[in-house]
């Protein structure tokens, strides 16, 4: 298969509509989509990833008025959080309707639902005249995607089509919540932050994740988000080089980049000065320090408030699942 590349939403969308798959950019990262009322394209999804089929999608929507085309949407704060967040980097767990194919929802009675913020994604999906079910749009277990370039590192050849747009603007997923229960609960941690989620619902719930339950949102439960590089996390940054080749990303200056005297140097070095840029060049980072060789990548910690959480969770995660951890 060759993988097309467009600069056309009406392109991409034409795979999407003739039942074959297409990744398009966001806010949060690119994603791999497939009509989410065709059941066997849907399965080309996992089929491209290396999916494990017990992992949601969500159901992406051009806006807030489809969201009743594959869930419902009587919950007031559900309705509330739409109004405050969408489009944008926020995804509902919904009860989902009884003609959405169980393979999008991992077979659960529930669906998760976002509109995007990215202009070519709402372009695309207007032309689609159909809620897309997409996760990331990388191989499983990877780096999310947060240019179009990186989509084709994992993908060319898997997919029908990239749409191209500009790299991701928030660079980490969408934040879950699930508005099913009495009190609604973050599942996943990402673009909207807790803090602004109580501004809108003040009794909002903070992630608690059971590794018992079956989750109710995409990647809460297999590996995720890690390069093949081993992950390091520390407080501070190093004041020379470690022994191996490595890479560094944080806040703080980790100093002399040039070879140290007990033969490791810094490959790569990105230096941010904010959490929200921190969350920007996570990935692409990654990705970067794999294709450069590097062993090793030490990623300084941040405050878990604010975008810091979401960070923090990727951060860890990517720990658990590098090559040290295996």
């Amino acid at each position: 298969m060759k993988t097309i590349v467009t600069d056309s939403p009406e392109e991409a969308a034409s795979f999407i509509l003739s039942g074959e798959t297409a990744a398009f950019p966001t806010e949060t990262v690119y994603g791999l989509g497939a009509d989410a009322f065709n059941a066997a394209a849907v399965r080309k999804i996992f089929e491209a990833k290396g999916r494990p089929t017990d992992n949601p999608l969500i159901a992406h929507i051009a806006d807030v008025g489809e969201v009743d085309r594959v869930a419902d949407f009587s919950s007031r704060i559900a309705q509330r959080l739409a109004e405050r967040f969408f489009p944008g980097p926020l995804t509902l767990v919904l009860p989902k309707h009884t003609d959405v194919p169980l393979v999008v929802t991992a077979d659960l009675d529930t669906i998760a639902v976002r509109a995007p913020e990215n202009k070519e994604a709402q372009a695309f999906l207007r032309v689609c005249a159909c809620p897309v079910a997409a996760p990331s749009a990388n191989r499983s277990g990877r780096p999310s995607p947060t240019t179009w370039q990186a989509v084709l590192e994992d993908l060319d050849g898997r997919i029908s089509c990239v749409l191209r747009g500009e790299p991701s603007v928030v660079g980490l997923e969408s934040t879950v919540v699930d508005c099913t229960t009495d009190i609604p609960r973050v599942l996943r941690t990402g673009g909207v932050t807790l803090e602004a989620l109580r501004e809108v619902v003040p009794d909002m719930q903070g992630p608690q994740h059971d590794p018992g339950d079956t989750p109710r949102s995409p990647g809460m439960r297999h590996r995720h988000y890690a390069p093949v590089a081993r992950v390091v996390l520390v407080d501070k940054a190093p004041s020379i080089p470690p022994r191996e080749t490595a890479g560094y990303i944080g806040i703080e200056d980790p100093g002399e980049t040039a070879q140290s005297d007990s033969g490791g140097r810094w490959r790569l070095v990105e230096q941010v000065a904010t959490p929200e840029a921190y969350a920007h060049r996570l990935f692409d980072f990654m990705r970067r320090c794999d294709a450069a060789g590097v062993e090793t990548i030490y990623c300084q910690t941040v405050e878990p408030t604010g975008i810091g959480a979401a960070i923090m969770d990727r951060l860890q995660r990517a720990e658990k699942g590098s090559a040290g951890s295996r």
